[in-house]
């Protein structure tokens, strides 16, 4: 595949666009592991900021889940290693925050309206 010839001013943009995502991101991911952030709320986003997130990393980025947990989840959610959140479909996003919801085994963290057990 040929990439298309971009201008100098065209791939600054480019460059600038793309910076501004990942900051975007990284903020967002932040937010939800402090907090600030709901997890319902993010996964019902449409925009580019999250859908391009892998659902792993936005699980990592709550309290109390590491690499392992967040594996775990997904498989139990149908969800591939691989996926993002822009292709989960609707029972995937159910079933992910029913399983945060119901691993309640422990000390809970407040997660907006999904609570999740460390």
């Amino acid at each position: 595949m040929v990439t298309p010839s971009l201008t100098r001013a065209q791939r600054a943009e480019a460059t600038r666009r793309a910076v501004a995502l990942r900051r975007e991101r990284a903020s967002l991911l932040q937010n939800l592991g402090q907090g600030r952030e709901n997890l319902q709320e993010v996964l019902e986003r449409k925009d580019e900021v999250v859908g391009r997130i892998r659902v792993q990393t936005l699980l990592k980025a709550l309290p109390g889940i590491g690499p392992i947990r967040s594996l775990r989840l997904m498989r139990q959610a149908g969800i591939s290693e691989r996926r993002r959140v822009t292709g989960l479909g609707p029972r995937q996003k159910e079933r992910l925050l029913s399983l945060l919801s119901s691993s309640d085994r422990g000390t809970t963290h407040a997660q907006g309206s999904v609570r999740i057990s460390v």
